[in-house]
Formats: structure tokens, sequence, C-alpha cells
């Protein structure tokens, strides 16, 4: 488990088996902390729902698997890593934070993060040399990186290992944590789950940078940064 950002952190959980159980069970209702978003908003959403594959990287992450071999993944870790990389966000100016999606339904929310929080959006395919190459005219040189996936986005986790710019990483039971500094267990493949997670993680950004209000919420839905098909970009 790589997790380099100096926060601190607790990850503990056993994967369970699924039999009876149902998917609003994932979270115990007499744990008495307030989630980020109500845990209905969170399930429906699917942000809890893995692959068939699963790593050893991501045992810790995995809260159980269920009878059609999907890996379901702890809610109250994602939403417990969420918190803690706002809070290390808001200490880079906003401009120096990128945010790195290749994925096609991850670049829409993507955009839409980086439009609220101010930080720099690299969607689509990742120009090799673009944190490395100090010859290339368009080089970044961000202070802290986000991905939407460290497997699809593997050339800007690379880069960023070579330059020293710690990656935070939304990860699925699928991934792998080689040069991923932090991880935020999710969905990382679903249209809502992605809208989802970007949209509560802009949030908390501006909540920690004290720009919005705790108990308020920024002026776009979470439907306005869900990526629909007729405006996904190609």
């Amino acid at each position: 488990m790589s997790d380099k950002i100096d926060i601190s952190k607790k990850e503990s959980n056993p994967e369970k088996s699924l039999q009876e159980e149902s998917d609003e069970e994932i979270l115990d209702t007499d744990d008495e902390e307030e989630l980020l978003l109500p845990r209905d908003t969170l399930l429906s959403a699917g942000i809890h729902i893995g692959t068939r594959m699963r790593t050893k990287d991501m045992d810790n992450f995995i809260y159980r698997v269920r009878p059609d071999g999907l890996f379901v993944l702890d809610v109250k870790k994602t939403d417990e890593r969420i918190r803690i990389a706002a809070k290390f966000l808001s200490r880079f100016e906003p401009a120096r934070i990128a945010v790195v999606a290749a994925r096609l339904y991850a670049r829409y929310p993507a955009k839409k993060f980086c439009e609220v929080t101010k930080a720099t959006p690299i969607v689509g395919r990742f120009v090799p040399g673009l944190f490395s190459n100090p010859l290339y005219s368009n080089r970044l040189e961000p202070a802290v990186i986000i991905v939407s996936d460290p497997k699809a986005d593997a050339q800007a986790v690379e880069e960023a290992g070579i330059m020293g710019i710690p990656v935070i990483a939304l990860c699925s039971t699928d991934n792998e944590f080689t040069g991923v500094d932090f991880v935020i267990p999710t969905n990382n493949k679903g249209r809502r789950a992605l809208a989802i997670i970007y949209w509560m993680f802009a949030r908390q950004v501006l909540r920690e940078r004290e720009e919005l209000a705790p108990d308020k919420d920024i002026d776009l839905s979470i439907d306005d940064f869900e990526a629909k098909i007729s405006r996904v970009e190609m």
C-alpha cells in the first residue's frame, strides 16, 4: 500500500462474503460519523461497485464480493479519503493542481472539477513529456496531480514519479499502486460514479479552502458533472 503523502489514515476491514446481505448494509447504520453525501445517493450511483478483478494492493479497501463475482468497495473509506485528500489539496495554489483523465467518462467530470476548483485539466490523450521534458514548449509543472485511473493514466503517473510530483489516484478493485502516493477507492469507470466522486471532491476542496461554508453546496449539481453521451468528447 503506497501512501507517501504525509496524512493520517485508517485501513482496516476484511473482505466479507456476500450471500443474503444487501448493498444497503455496506454502511453501518450505527456509525455516528456523517458522510459527505447520503449513503443512498452514493450506493445508487454505484461508487462502491468494483470489477471482477482484485489486486493485492486494493485488499484493504474491499469490503466483500458479491455472488456475481463483483468486488465491493468500502464506502466509508472512500468518504474518509476524499476528506483527507481535499485537506491536502487545500495547501496548494489551485492552478498547480492538475487533473488527468484519459478515460472517456472521466473527462467531463474532471473538467468540471477543474472549473469549480480552478485546477488545471489534462483530459484525453496525455502528451509524453508534458511533465518531464524540459524542452517541450507546453510543459507543465504541477505541484500535485489527480489521476482518474492509474492504469489509463499510466504515462502521467510515470512522469509525475520522475519529477517527484505527488499522485492522488481514483482506484477501483483492479488497480495497482505503483507510482501512486494516495488512493481514493471508488468505481472509476461508471459515468454516474465519476460524477458523484468529482462533485463531492470539488465541494470538499472548496470547504477546506474555506471558500464554501461546511453546510453549503457548490452551484453546479451532480447532474452537471455527469458525462452525457451527447456531450462526451471523443
